[in-house]
Protein backbone atom coordinates (compact mmCIF):
# COMPACT_ATOMS: atom_id res chain seq x y z
CA UNK A 1 0.00 0.00 0.00
CA UNK A 2 2.36 2.16 0.76
CA UNK A 3 4.39 1.75 -2.76
CA UNK A 4 1.15 2.32 -4.00
CA UNK A 5 0.51 5.72 -2.05
CA UNK A 6 3.71 7.08 -3.19
CA UNK A 7 3.61 5.97 -6.65
CA UNK A 8 0.27 7.96 -6.49
CA UNK A 9 1.97 11.15 -5.24
CA UNK A 10 4.14 11.27 -7.72
CA UNK A 11 1.54 11.06 -10.46
CA UNK A 12 -0.24 14.08 -8.61
CA UNK A 13 3.04 16.02 -8.37
CA UNK A 14 3.32 15.53 -12.61
CA UNK A 15 -0.35 16.40 -13.03
CA UNK A 16 -0.19 19.57 -11.07
CA UNK A 17 2.74 20.22 -12.92
CA UNK A 18 0.82 19.79 -15.82
CA UNK A 19 -2.04 21.78 -15.03
CA UNK A 20 -0.78 24.55 -13.87
CA UNK A 21 -0.05 25.74 -17.36
CA UNK A 22 -4.03 26.36 -17.79
CA UNK A 23 -5.11 27.19 -14.12
CA UNK A 24 -3.41 30.14 -12.07
CA UNK A 25 -4.58 29.47 -8.64
CA UNK A 26 -2.12 25.61 -9.21
CA UNK A 27 0.51 27.63 -10.75
CA UNK A 28 0.88 29.88 -8.06
CA UNK A 29 0.61 26.47 -5.38
CA UNK A 30 3.54 24.60 -7.80
CA UNK A 31 5.78 27.36 -7.98
CA UNK A 32 5.86 28.03 -4.65
CA UNK A 33 6.48 24.93 -3.55
CA UNK A 34 9.89 25.03 -5.30
CA UNK A 35 10.93 27.68 -2.77
CA UNK A 36 9.55 26.05 0.35
CA UNK A 37 13.11 24.75 1.38
CA UNK A 38 14.89 27.95 0.12
CA UNK A 39 12.76 29.97 2.33
CA UNK A 40 13.30 27.34 5.39
CA UNK A 41 16.47 27.21 5.33
CA UNK A 42 16.82 31.08 4.66
CA UNK A 43 14.86 31.69 7.99
CA UNK A 44 15.99 28.74 10.12
CA UNK A 45 19.06 27.56 11.81
CA UNK A 46 19.75 24.28 13.26
CA UNK A 47 19.73 26.19 17.06
CA UNK A 48 16.18 27.03 16.71
CA UNK A 49 13.89 25.94 18.68
CA UNK A 50 10.25 25.51 16.68
CA UNK A 51 6.92 24.28 16.34
CA UNK A 52 5.07 23.79 13.09
CA UNK A 53 1.11 24.37 11.98
CA UNK A 54 0.02 23.13 8.89
CA UNK A 55 -4.06 24.17 7.66
CA UNK A 56 -4.82 23.18 3.88
CA UNK A 57 -6.16 26.15 3.09
CA UNK A 58 -7.82 29.49 4.68
CA UNK A 59 -10.58 28.14 6.47
CA UNK A 60 -8.30 25.94 8.42
CA UNK A 61 -6.15 28.66 9.40
CA UNK A 62 -9.13 30.22 10.81
CA UNK A 63 -10.14 27.08 12.43
CA UNK A 64 -6.45 26.60 14.42
CA UNK A 65 -6.09 30.53 14.92
CA UNK A 66 -7.48 30.52 18.49
CA UNK A 67 -4.97 27.73 19.20
CA UNK A 68 -1.94 28.73 17.49
CA UNK A 69 -2.28 32.60 19.08
CA UNK A 70 -2.16 30.61 22.44
CA UNK A 71 1.27 28.64 21.36
CA UNK A 72 2.62 31.97 20.23
CA UNK A 73 2.50 33.55 23.32
CA UNK A 74 3.47 30.42 25.42
CA UNK A 75 6.47 29.74 23.29
CA UNK A 76 7.68 32.97 22.94
CA UNK A 77 11.35 31.61 22.70
CA UNK A 78 10.17 28.84 19.45
CA UNK A 79 10.40 30.03 15.60
CA UNK A 80 6.86 29.26 14.10
CA UNK A 81 6.78 27.57 10.52
CA UNK A 82 3.18 27.86 9.61
CA UNK A 83 2.40 25.57 6.01
CA UNK A 84 0.07 25.52 3.54
CA UNK A 85 -1.05 23.35 0.83
CA UNK A 86 -3.70 25.48 -0.93
CA UNK A 87 -2.43 28.84 -2.33
CA UNK A 88 -6.05 30.55 -0.69
CA UNK A 89 -4.20 29.95 2.14
CA UNK A 90 -1.20 31.07 1.33
CA UNK A 91 -1.60 33.89 -0.60
CA UNK A 92 -3.71 35.26 1.89
CA UNK A 93 -2.37 34.84 5.15
CA UNK A 94 1.97 34.72 3.80
CA UNK A 95 2.51 37.37 6.32
CA UNK A 96 0.29 36.31 9.20
CA UNK A 97 2.06 37.41 12.41
CA UNK A 98 1.61 34.31 14.64
CA UNK A 99 4.56 32.94 12.22
CA UNK A 100 7.90 33.60 11.76
CA UNK A 101 7.85 31.75 8.17
CA UNK A 102 5.07 30.82 5.84
CA UNK A 103 5.48 28.19 3.21
CA UNK A 104 3.75 26.28 0.88
CA UNK A 105 3.60 22.47 2.02
CA UNK A 106 5.72 20.39 -0.94
CA UNK A 107 3.78 17.16 -1.63
CA UNK A 108 3.98 14.43 0.10
CA UNK A 109 7.19 12.37 -1.15
CA UNK A 110 9.30 10.49 0.94
CA UNK A 111 12.15 12.86 0.24
CA UNK A 112 10.61 16.01 0.65
CA UNK A 113 9.43 14.97 4.13
CA UNK A 114 13.01 13.63 5.20
CA UNK A 115 13.69 17.36 4.18
CA UNK A 116 11.17 19.31 5.60
CA UNK A 117 11.34 17.54 9.26
CA UNK A 118 15.36 17.45 8.55
CA UNK A 119 15.30 21.98 8.45
CA UNK A 120 12.42 22.21 11.04
CA UNK A 121 12.94 19.46 13.29
CA UNK A 122 9.45 20.65 14.89
CA UNK A 123 8.92 20.52 19.07
CA UNK A 124 5.31 20.21 18.48
CA UNK A 125 3.25 19.80 15.35
CA UNK A 126 -0.24 20.97 14.86
CA UNK A 127 -2.55 19.93 12.02
CA UNK A 128 -5.93 20.72 11.46
CA UNK A 129 -8.90 19.20 10.70
CA UNK A 130 -7.77 16.97 7.57
CA UNK A 131 -4.99 17.15 5.15
CA UNK A 132 -3.39 14.58 6.91
CA UNK A 133 0.19 13.17 4.78
CA UNK A 134 1.23 10.28 5.99
CA UNK A 135 4.93 10.74 4.48
CA UNK A 136 5.35 13.90 7.12
CA UNK A 137 3.44 12.09 9.69
CA UNK A 138 5.71 9.18 9.64
CA UNK A 139 8.85 11.12 9.35
CA UNK A 140 7.55 12.83 12.74
CA UNK A 141 6.90 9.51 14.19
CA UNK A 142 9.74 7.84 13.10
CA UNK A 143 12.14 10.55 15.28
CA UNK A 144 9.47 10.85 18.25
CA UNK A 145 8.51 14.39 17.75
CA UNK A 146 4.93 15.46 18.69
CA UNK A 147 2.18 15.90 16.91
CA UNK A 148 -1.68 16.72 17.38
CA UNK A 149 -4.60 16.82 15.09
CA UNK A 150 -7.01 19.46 16.43
CA UNK A 151 -10.86 19.76 14.62
CA UNK A 152 -10.71 17.18 12.83
CA UNK A 153 -13.92 15.51 11.67
CA UNK A 154 -14.37 11.91 9.86
CA UNK A 155 -17.38 10.40 7.61
CA UNK A 156 -17.12 6.54 7.88
CA UNK A 157 -16.86 6.62 3.98
CA UNK A 158 -13.30 8.12 4.32
CA UNK A 159 -10.32 6.15 3.24
CA UNK A 160 -8.88 5.59 6.80
CA UNK A 161 -12.05 3.22 7.64
CA UNK A 162 -12.03 0.82 4.30
CA UNK A 163 -9.72 -2.28 3.55
CA UNK A 164 -7.58 -0.30 1.45
CA UNK A 165 -6.51 2.53 3.69
CA UNK A 166 -3.74 0.71 5.81
CA UNK A 167 -1.39 4.09 4.75
CA UNK A 168 -3.30 6.23 5.76
CA UNK A 169 -4.61 4.50 8.78
CA UNK A 170 -1.07 4.62 9.73
CA UNK A 171 -0.93 8.46 9.25
CA UNK A 172 -3.38 8.71 11.96
CA UNK A 173 -1.42 6.56 14.60
CA UNK A 174 1.45 9.13 14.36
CA UNK A 175 -0.58 11.55 16.43
CA UNK A 176 -0.21 10.87 19.70
CA UNK A 177 -3.77 12.55 20.28
CA UNK A 178 -6.64 13.33 17.99
CA UNK A 179 -8.96 15.96 19.18
CA UNK A 180 -12.41 15.59 17.24
CA UNK A 181 -15.45 17.94 16.26
CA UNK A 182 -18.03 15.37 17.51
CA UNK A 183 -19.00 11.59 18.82
CA UNK A 184 -19.31 10.18 15.16
CA UNK A 185 -15.36 10.88 14.86
CA UNK A 186 -14.23 9.64 17.86
CA UNK A 187 -16.64 6.33 16.91
CA UNK A 188 -14.85 6.21 13.53
CA UNK A 189 -11.65 6.20 15.18
CA UNK A 190 -12.04 4.00 18.00
CA UNK A 191 -13.27 1.46 15.33
CA UNK A 192 -9.94 1.00 13.95
CA UNK A 193 -8.35 0.81 17.53
CA UNK A 194 -7.69 4.45 17.52
CA UNK A 195 -7.96 5.38 21.36
CA UNK A 196 -5.87 8.61 21.99
CA UNK A 197 -9.03 10.76 21.18
CA UNK A 198 -10.74 13.79 23.01
CA UNK A 199 -14.68 14.96 21.86
CA UNK A 200 -13.17 19.00 21.98
CA UNK A 201 -15.74 20.18 19.94
CA UNK A 202 -14.41 22.65 16.62
CA UNK A 203 -12.32 25.27 17.37
CA UNK A 204 -14.20 27.66 14.93
CA UNK A 205 -16.59 28.39 17.94
CA UNK A 206 -13.81 30.44 20.22
CA UNK A 207 -12.54 31.89 16.53
CA UNK A 208 -15.73 33.16 15.75
CA UNK A 209 -16.83 34.25 19.54
CA UNK A 210 -13.22 36.14 19.95
CA UNK A 211 -14.38 38.22 17.26
CA UNK A 212 -16.55 40.08 19.35
CA UNK A 213 -13.58 41.30 21.60
CA UNK A 214 -12.16 43.38 18.18
CA UNK A 215 -12.61 46.33 17.02
CA UNK A 216 -15.35 46.05 14.33
CA UNK A 217 -16.53 49.70 13.56
CA UNK A 218 -16.53 50.08 9.40
CA UNK A 219 -16.98 53.58 9.09
CA UNK A 220 -18.17 53.53 5.41
CA UNK A 221 -20.41 50.50 5.95
CA UNK A 222 -22.14 52.70 8.53
CA UNK A 223 -22.33 55.68 6.01
CA UNK A 224 -23.71 52.79 3.77
CA UNK A 225 -26.83 51.67 5.72
CA UNK A 226 -27.68 54.63 7.65
CA UNK A 227 -31.07 53.49 9.34
CA UNK A 228 -31.76 50.87 7.00
CA UNK A 229 -32.10 47.35 7.70
CA UNK A 230 -29.46 45.83 5.86
CA UNK A 231 -29.15 42.70 4.47
CA UNK A 232 -25.39 40.75 4.40
CA UNK A 233 -24.69 38.05 1.56
CA UNK A 234 -21.11 36.69 1.92
CA UNK A 235 -19.20 34.66 -0.26
CA UNK A 236 -21.41 33.86 -3.04
CA UNK A 237 -21.16 32.29 -6.16
CA UNK A 238 -23.10 32.91 -9.28
CA UNK A 239 -25.83 30.19 -8.42
CA UNK A 240 -26.73 32.15 -5.32
CA UNK A 241 -25.92 35.88 -6.79
CA UNK A 242 -28.99 34.80 -9.49
CA UNK A 243 -30.93 34.77 -6.61
CA UNK A 244 -29.74 37.68 -4.50
CA UNK A 245 -30.21 39.78 -7.75
CA UNK A 246 -33.40 38.45 -8.93
CA UNK A 247 -34.94 39.25 -5.19
CA UNK A 248 -33.27 42.93 -4.91
CA UNK A 249 -35.08 43.70 -8.55
CA UNK A 250 -37.85 42.64 -7.49
CA UNK A 251 -37.75 44.18 -3.92
CA UNK A 252 -40.21 46.94 -2.62
CA UNK A 253 -38.80 47.20 0.60
CA UNK A 254 -37.05 50.97 0.10
CA UNK A 255 -36.11 50.27 3.87
CA UNK A 256 -33.49 47.66 3.17
CA UNK A 257 -29.99 47.71 1.91
CA UNK A 258 -27.96 44.48 0.27
CA UNK A 259 -24.07 44.05 0.50
CA UNK A 260 -22.56 41.31 -1.57
CA UNK A 261 -19.40 39.92 -0.70
CA UNK A 262 -19.14 37.67 -3.64
CA UNK A 263 -16.11 34.49 -3.68
CA UNK A 264 -14.93 35.42 -6.78
CA UNK A 265 -13.76 38.95 -6.78
CA UNK A 266 -12.46 39.04 -10.38
CA UNK A 267 -13.52 42.01 -12.45
CA UNK A 268 -15.44 40.07 -14.74
CA UNK A 269 -17.31 38.26 -11.72
CA UNK A 270 -17.84 41.84 -10.32
CA UNK A 271 -18.96 43.04 -13.30
CA UNK A 272 -21.66 40.95 -14.00
CA UNK A 273 -23.85 41.59 -11.13
CA UNK A 274 -23.48 45.11 -11.21
CA UNK A 275 -24.55 45.26 -14.81
CA UNK A 276 -27.38 42.82 -13.76
CA UNK A 277 -28.77 45.00 -10.80
CA UNK A 278 -31.78 47.21 -11.56
CA UNK A 279 -31.15 49.89 -8.79
CA UNK A 280 -28.08 52.28 -7.68
CA UNK A 281 -25.36 49.82 -6.82
CA UNK A 282 -21.32 50.94 -5.87
CA UNK A 283 -18.32 49.06 -5.57
CA UNK A 284 -16.35 49.08 -2.98
CA UNK A 285 -12.74 50.20 -5.12
CA UNK A 286 -14.81 52.88 -6.34
CA UNK A 287 -16.57 54.18 -3.03
CA UNK A 288 -17.30 57.58 -1.76
CA UNK A 289 -20.05 59.23 0.69
CA UNK A 290 -22.68 60.30 -1.45
CA UNK A 291 -22.17 57.05 -3.54
CA UNK A 292 -22.49 54.71 -0.54
CA UNK A 293 -25.54 57.16 1.19
CA UNK A 294 -27.50 57.08 -2.50
CA UNK A 295 -26.90 53.21 -3.51
CA UNK A 296 -28.94 50.42 -2.83
CA UNK A 297 -26.14 47.62 -2.82
CA UNK A 298 -22.93 47.64 -1.71
CA UNK A 299 -20.63 45.35 -3.67
CA UNK A 300 -17.38 44.23 -1.80
CA UNK A 301 -14.71 43.80 -4.32
CA UNK A 302 -12.02 43.47 -1.78
CA UNK A 303 -10.85 40.54 1.20
CA UNK A 304 -10.54 40.36 4.36
CA UNK A 305 -13.08 42.16 5.20
CA UNK A 306 -16.40 40.36 5.50
CA UNK A 307 -16.65 39.29 9.31
CA UNK A 308 -16.22 43.06 10.20
CA UNK A 309 -19.28 43.51 7.21
CA UNK A 310 -21.42 40.78 9.23
CA UNK A 311 -21.30 42.76 12.26
CA UNK A 312 -23.44 45.29 10.41
CA UNK A 313 -26.17 42.68 9.39
CA UNK A 314 -29.44 42.62 10.21
CA UNK A 315 -29.73 39.11 8.23
CA UNK A 316 -27.16 37.51 6.55
CA UNK A 317 -27.05 34.79 3.43
CA UNK A 318 -23.90 32.52 3.40
CA UNK A 319 -23.51 31.40 -0.26
CA UNK A 320 -21.92 28.10 -1.22
CA UNK A 321 -24.73 25.28 -0.52
CA UNK A 322 -26.85 26.51 -3.27
CA UNK A 323 -24.34 24.85 -5.90
CA UNK A 324 -22.03 22.24 -4.57
CA UNK A 325 -18.65 24.33 -3.97
CA UNK A 326 -19.42 24.07 -0.09
CA UNK A 327 -21.43 26.09 2.25
CA UNK A 328 -18.83 29.01 3.77
CA UNK A 329 -18.11 30.12 7.64
CA UNK A 330 -22.02 30.57 8.76
CA UNK A 331 -20.40 30.70 12.19
CA UNK A 332 -18.83 34.50 11.28
CA UNK A 333 -22.34 36.08 11.21
CA UNK A 334 -23.92 33.99 13.51
CA UNK A 335 -21.68 35.13 16.67
CA UNK A 336 -23.45 38.75 16.08
CA UNK A 337 -26.78 37.06 17.00
CA UNK A 338 -28.36 37.23 13.24
CA UNK A 339 -30.83 35.21 11.53
CA UNK A 340 -28.94 33.62 8.37
CA UNK A 341 -29.92 31.74 5.07
CA UNK A 342 -28.45 28.96 3.26
CA UNK A 343 -28.77 26.56 0.00
CA UNK A 344 -29.80 23.32 0.59
CA UNK A 345 -26.84 21.68 -0.18
CA UNK A 346 -25.33 21.61 3.46
CA UNK A 347 -25.24 17.83 4.36
CA UNK A 348 -21.68 17.87 5.15
CA UNK A 349 -21.60 20.96 7.61
CA UNK A 350 -23.20 19.45 11.07
CA UNK A 351 -23.20 23.36 12.64
CA UNK A 352 -25.35 24.03 9.92
CA UNK A 353 -28.21 21.41 10.63
CA UNK A 354 -28.15 22.31 14.13
CA UNK A 355 -28.66 26.04 13.69
CA UNK A 356 -31.31 25.18 11.69
CA UNK A 357 -32.95 22.84 14.02
CA UNK A 358 -32.74 25.20 16.62
CA UNK A 359 -34.42 27.76 14.40
CA UNK A 360 -31.10 30.37 13.87
CA UNK A 361 -30.64 29.26 10.25
CA UNK A 362 -33.03 28.80 7.66
CA UNK A 363 -32.36 26.15 3.92
CA UNK A 364 -33.80 27.56 1.03
CA UNK A 365 -33.78 25.55 -2.13
CA UNK A 366 -35.52 27.87 -4.86
CA UNK A 367 -36.13 31.47 -5.64
CA UNK A 368 -39.55 31.27 -4.41
CA UNK A 369 -38.43 30.04 -0.59
CA UNK A 370 -35.63 32.22 -0.55
CA UNK A 371 -37.93 35.37 -1.29
CA UNK A 372 -40.35 34.27 1.29
CA UNK A 373 -38.06 33.80 3.77
CA UNK A 374 -36.34 36.82 3.56
CA UNK A 375 -39.68 39.00 3.22
CA UNK A 376 -40.51 37.30 6.36
CA UNK A 377 -37.72 37.91 8.21
CA UNK A 378 -37.60 41.78 6.86
CA UNK A 379 -41.32 42.24 8.09
CA UNK A 380 -41.04 40.45 11.33
CA UNK A 381 -38.76 41.99 13.90
CA UNK A 382 -39.17 40.08 16.47
CA UNK A 383 -38.78 36.77 14.30
CA UNK A 384 -35.50 38.29 13.07
CA UNK A 385 -34.29 39.03 16.84
CA UNK A 386 -35.57 35.41 18.24
CA UNK A 387 -33.55 33.57 15.36
CA UNK A 388 -30.29 35.88 16.14
CA UNK A 389 -30.49 34.74 19.52
CA UNK A 390 -30.74 31.26 18.75
CA UNK A 391 -27.09 31.98 16.67
CA UNK A 392 -25.58 33.21 19.48
CA UNK A 393 -26.77 30.63 22.01
CA UNK A 394 -25.57 28.15 19.41
CA UNK A 395 -22.06 29.66 19.37
CA UNK A 396 -22.15 30.22 23.20
CA UNK A 397 -22.63 26.66 23.80
CA UNK A 398 -20.18 25.16 21.60
CA UNK A 399 -17.03 27.40 22.48
CA UNK A 400 -14.49 25.87 24.53
CA UNK A 401 -11.96 23.38 22.47
CA UNK A 402 -9.55 25.86 22.84
CA UNK A 403 -9.16 25.27 26.58
CA UNK A 404 -9.11 21.87 26.20
CA UNK A 405 -6.55 21.69 23.80
CA UNK A 406 -4.60 23.42 25.89
CA UNK A 407 -5.13 21.42 28.86
CA UNK A 408 -3.86 18.79 27.28
CA UNK A 409 -0.68 20.41 26.33
CA UNK A 410 -0.34 21.56 30.07
CA UNK A 411 -0.32 25.12 29.31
Amino acid sequence: MSFIYNIGIHIAHFGLKCTSLLNEKIKKGVIGRQNTFKILESNLTPNDKTLWFHCASLGEYEQGLPVFKELRKHYNQHKIVLSFFSPSGYEIRKNSPIADVVVYLPLDTKSHSKRFVNIVNPELTIFVKYDIWPNYLNELKKRALRAILISAAFRKNQSYFKFYGAELRRALFSFEHIFTQNETSKTLLQSINYNNVTISGDTRFDRVFSQLDLNNDLSFVETFKGDKLCIVAGSTWPEDEKLLINYINSCDHKNVKFIIAPHNIKTSQINSIQDKLDCQSVLYSKKNDQLLIDAQVFIIDTIGILTKIYSYADIAYVGGAMGHTGLHNTLEPAVFAIPIVIGSNHEKFPEAKAMIDIGGMFSISNQETFNNILNELIRNEEKRLSCGRSSMAFIKKNKGAVIQILDYLRI
